[in-house]
């Protein structure tokens, strides 16, 4: 029977030979477990989790056919067989239909390697050194590589391959001009160009035989100025089905093109139109992805026609169960992801294990596991920002009896700030998410109770836990206690009044959401499609080269002039996350925003904000000063109870307010509660 609320994403689909029994795809990360020791123990537990949390497909990270194609996991030899047959033997007993598909990726130009290889020595801005070309001989090799994994693919067990011809990697640089300038029969006309991607797909096809699945990701808006034209997505994805392809995968962006598609400010599903006109020209199921975060929206793609196949890859890090909590109406339940990526591709691009912000076990599954206490205990937790309900709600899980203390009168902490910066709507959801696990696992929830060390000592709790987090840091200016000089905290909440002249103190990632808030005109472009595309230059209705090309980007302002002010002579932003960052920056300048470092600060007064920027004194005269300048732990009632002689814990801001990380706050909440 067709599920009532969601009827397309649990209805099976024939793939080739094969059948999922449903639209929702584990789609592909390289976690990093690929390359650790004990791989496949850690990688089934990983996978096996997803599968019986209810996904029909699971295609996994990145696989390098070759070793010029990337250092990490790698599968060219027989002697690495066996361990990608422990993991799709352990996908397999957990539950037969789920089908496993290996990603086969070959890195490229931009391959972590001493010599990495391309079509023409075209250096991309994200590597080191240009690319060796490779010559007939070396394209000959790379292609039975290809076909030498994909059959070791099958050796080993799996279901299908997934061949990434996107993005940036070695694929996708024959497909474009820029980065194939060869005049051979592997460069110059589109035919010629696309021809290593076809002639892969055949070799694969005819090293696996006809009842393996054979996906190929192709880059259907790359987001580059001289990338690919619609007519050649279109061809390449036919030629492709007529070698052999069972699914077509769309991808969007190559990882150097300067136009966010996976960040939080993205809309959801904002590419899937995309997806839905190359399927109109196809006979074979195509798959799209990107910013699909919940099952309602996957829905909607299915139900639109955009697509026969939904990945969503970061929401399984977030929740493993979202697909059984859809299929049983429990979406209210569902730890979404909420696009931050703090702890997975920033993990990636920084060479550490991926996790999740939102949910500390991703990847950790052999290593943190929530089981019922052995000893169930009475346990008073104060704070509900980030760690406190981290700890809170993973403890009653547990079976411990948990008080929830909090000043204010709602759950959130600091994500009650961050949720009402435009562009981060996404932190609702985690509110909303804590906020049932209240619920469900029965934590008595004190709001509007400031707790005491007396009343703590009183209560007879077997542990306290100190979750009180952070309070803004006043630096010590002259002039500081200005009337034109206010917190970010009364900006945010509204509170404080913010003229038409701003100087911002500090440009760490609170900075940067002040500037983004109290420079916002209209609608937010995370809930717009049309103002996203505006604002990043995106023509979705005429699709043009990449996708982008001759349209100028719009970013709506509200006239305020602001600087954005740092201490550090580094450049601002810096700090901020490593595949986000640039996306803030961007933005914040197209608005006209100053920013500037170096910065000395020497005195407010009715004239202004003093400062020094290389020694040269400057000042300038602003109607508001918003300081942003860093945090201190909130210790007070820690240091009360540690002076009672009473044995308490210290979690999240309040632990370590050098910056504000609920990634680092929820994971040592989340250790702590397995713990007890």
């Amino acid at each position: 029977m067709p599920h009532p609320r969601y009827p397309h994403v649990f209805s099976p689909l024939k793939i080739g030979r094969q059948q999922v029994k449903n639209r929702i795809i584990m789609g592909s990360m390289h976690s990093g477990l690929e390359d650790v020791p004990n791989a496949a123990e850690r990688l089934s537990a990983y996978f096996v989790e997803r599968v019986k949390g209810g996904v029909g497909m699971i295609i996994t990270g990145g696989i390098t056919p070759h070793a010029s194609g990337g250092r990490g996991a790698k599968l060219s030899e027989p002697d690495e067989v066996p361990m990608h047959r422990a993991v799709t033997d352990a996908v397999h007993a957990a539950d037969p239909e789920v089908k496993i598909c290996m990603q086969i990726l070959h890195s490229g130009p931009i391959a972590t390697v001493s010599e990495p290889v391309g079509p023409s020595p075209v250096k991309s801005r994200l590597a080191r050194r240009a690319p060796v070309e490779l010559d007939e001989a070396g394209i000959e090799e790379q292609i039975a590589a290809f076909a030498n994994c994909a059959y070791l693919a099958r050796e080993a067990g799996y279901d299908g391959v997934e061949i990434i011809g996107s993005a940036g990697y070695l694929i996708s640089t024959f497909l474009v001009e820029k980065t194939n300038q060869r005049t051979d029969a592997w460069g110059g006309s589109w035919e010629k160009r696309m021809r290593f991607a076809v002639e892969v797909v055949r070799r694969v096809r005819a090293a696996i035989g006809p009842d393996m699945i054979l996906i190929f990701r192709i880059a259907a808006m790359d987001m580059l100025d001289g990338g690919l034209a619609w007519d050649e997505i279109v061809s390449l994805a036919k030629a492709l089905e007529a070698q052999g392809a069972d699914v077509i995968s769309t991808h969007f962006c190559w990882h150097e093109s300067q136009v966010p598609t996976i960040a939080t400010m993205v809309p959801r599903a904002a590419f899937a139109g995309v997806t839905g006109r190359l399927r109109q020209h196809l006979s074979i199921p195509v798959i799209t992805s990107n910013r699909i975060n919940m099952p309602d929206v996957a829905e909607a793609v299915l139900a639109r026609g955009d697509a026969d196949l939904v990945s969503m890859a970061r929401p399984m890090l977030a929740d493993p169960d979202l697909v059984n909590k859809a299929r049983e109406g429990r979406e209210d339940e569902i730890n979404t992801c909420i696009g931050c990526n703090q702890a997975c591709l920033d993990h990636t691009f920084s060479g550490q294990l991926v996790s999740c912000l939102v949910n500390a076990r991703a990847c950790r599954e052999t290593e943190i596991a929530i089981l019922p206490a052995e000893t169930k205990r009475r346990l008073a937790v104060v704070g509900a920002g980030p760690a406190g309900l981290a700890f809170a709600t993973i403890a009653a899980e547990r079976g411990h009896s948990v008080t929830l203390f909090d000043a204010a009168d709602a759950i959130g902490g600091q994500f009650n700030l961050a949720r009402r910066i435009p562009g981060k709507e996404e932190f609702d959801e985690t509110l909303r998410y804590f906020g049932r696990m209240i619920e469900r696992h029965d934590v008595e929830l004190r709001l509007g109770t400031r707790v005491s060390a007396d009343d703590l000592v009183a209560g007879g709790y077997d542990e306290i836990v100190i979750a009180t987090g952070i309070r803004p840091r006043t630096p010590q200016i002259a002039g500081i206690d200005h009337a034109k000089v206010v917190s970010y905290v009364d900006v945010i909440t509204g509170k404080a009044k913010v003229g038409q002249s701003v100087a911002i103190m500090g440009a760490g990632g609170i900075g940067f959401d002040v500037a983004e808030l109290i420079t916002h005109a209209g609608t937010s472009a995370s809930l717009d499609i049309d103002v996203f595309a505006r604002e990043w230059g995106i023509d979705f209705k005429n699709h043009p080269r990449g996708g982008v090309t001759g349209i100028a980007p719009v970013v709506e302002s509200n006239g305020r002039e602001v600087f954005l002010l740092q201490r550090k002579t580094s450049a601002v932003g810096k700090g901020l996350g490593k595949t986000t960052g640039w996306t803030h920056r961007i933005t914040l300048q197209r608005r006209g925003v100053h920013m500037l470092g170096g910065v000395e600060y020497d005195r407010i007064d009715d004239a202004g904000l003093h400062i020094r920027v290389d020694g040269e004194p400057r000042t300038l005269a602003v109607d508001t000063v918003i300081v942003c300048a860093g945090q201190e732990p909130a210790r007070d009632l820690y240091d009360q109870l540690l002076a009672h002689g009473t044995a308490v814990q210290l979690i999240g801001g309040a632990f370590e307010a050098s910056e504000l990380d609920a990634k680092r706050a929820i994971k040592q909440a989340t250790e702590l509660a397995v713990a007890l």
